[in-house]
C-alpha cells in the first residue's frame, strides 16, 4: 500500500486523541524498543498513514524514504515486530513503539540496529571512525550481566565464582540462592536499606546463575511476570496447573 509523504505536513494525528506534529515530508521519527528488556532495537520514520496502520493491526509499519512507501516490518522477512503500545514524546514529533519482536530487528542480521560504539574521540569530533566499532555488548544492565554469567561457562573453577557455582551444579545453586534469600529476608525485617540493596542485588545475581545453569533467557522471566500484570495474585495462583 503506497502513500505520499511528501504532501504538506498536517498539524494533528486526528482521531488519535493527541496532536502529532510532523516534520516538512510529513513524518515523525519512531524508536522501536523491546517492551520487556528494554532494548531499543531499531528506528525508522513513520506518516499519518502507517501510525494508523501500526495502531489498527497492533504490527510495526513505517514509510520508507527511499521506495516512497509504507513497509510492514518482518512482511518479506518474517522478523515482524508486534507492537504492544505506542507512547508519544513531550514535542509530539517522535514516536516509541513499545514492542514483541520476533527474530532480528536489524537488516543485517543483528538483534537491534545499535552494534557499533563511538570511541570517546569520535564522539566529541576529534577524529575517528564516524561509523564506530562493532559492539555487541548488550544495551541493558541485566542484558549485560546475563551474558557475563554466559561466559563464565567457560572459565577456571580457580579463578571464577560463578564458574564454580557451576560446577557444582543445582546443588551449589540453590544451596546459595536459599542462603541469600534468606539474608534478603533477614535484612527487609530489621536492616537498612543500604543492607537491603546489597542483599537483594545477591539473590538477583544468584538467581540469573541458576536462569543460566538451565539455559532459561531472562527475557522468559520477564515475559511471565508481564502475563501476571494485572491480576489478582490469588487469582493467578488458582489457575497454575503446580
Amino acid at each position: 500500500m503506497a502513500s505520499s509523504a511528501s504532501a504538506s505536513a498536517p498539524s494533528a494525528a486526528t482521531g488519535f486523541g493527541l496532536g502529532l506534529t510532523f516534520d516538512r515530508d510529513g513524518l515523525v521519527t519512531v524508536v522501536v524498543q523491546d517492551h520487556l528488556t528494554g532494548e531499543v532495537r531499531m528506528v525508522a520514520h513513520a506518516n499519518l498513514e502507517a501510525v494508523s496502520a501500526t495502531l489498527s493491526t497492533g504490527r510495526a509499519t513505517f514509510w520508507s524514504r527511499s521506495r516512497k512507501e509504507l513497509w510492514e516490518k518482518g512482511k518479506t522477512s518474517g522478523n515482524a515486530i508486534a507492537v504492544t503500545r505506542v507512547l508519544v514524546d513531550c514535542d509530539a514529533d517522535c514516536l516509541l513503539y513499545m514492542s514483541e519482536p520476533a527474530g532480528p530487528s536489524c537488516h543485517t542480521g543483528a538483534p537491534s540496529c545499535f552494534f557499533r560504539a563511538l570511541p570517546r574521540e569520535s564522539a566529541a569530533g576529534e577524529g575517528g571512525d564516524a561509523k564506530g566499532e562493532i559492539d555487541a555488548t548488550p544495551q541493558t544492565l541485566l542484558g549485560r550481566l546475563e551474558a557475563e554469567l554466559e561466559a563464565r561457562k567457560t572459565s577456571t573453577g580457580k579463578k571464577s565464582y560463578t564458574k564454580s557455582l557451576y560446577d557444582g551444579g543445582a546443588a551449589a545453586i540453590n544451596a546459595k540462592i536459599e542462603e541469600e534469600a534468606g539474608e534478603l529476608a533477614r535484612a527487609i525485617a530489621g536492616e537498612d536499606d543500604m543492607r537491603v540493596v546489597s542483599e537483594a542485588a545477591d539473590v538477583l545475581y544468584h538467581l540469573m546463575v541458576g536462569l543460566r545453569f538451565r539455559g532459561i533467557a531472562m527475557r522468559d522471566v520477564l515475559a511471565k511476570l508481564d502475563t501476571r500484570a494485572g491480576t489478582s495474585g490469588h487469582a493467578e495462583k488458582a489457575t497454575r496447573s503446580v
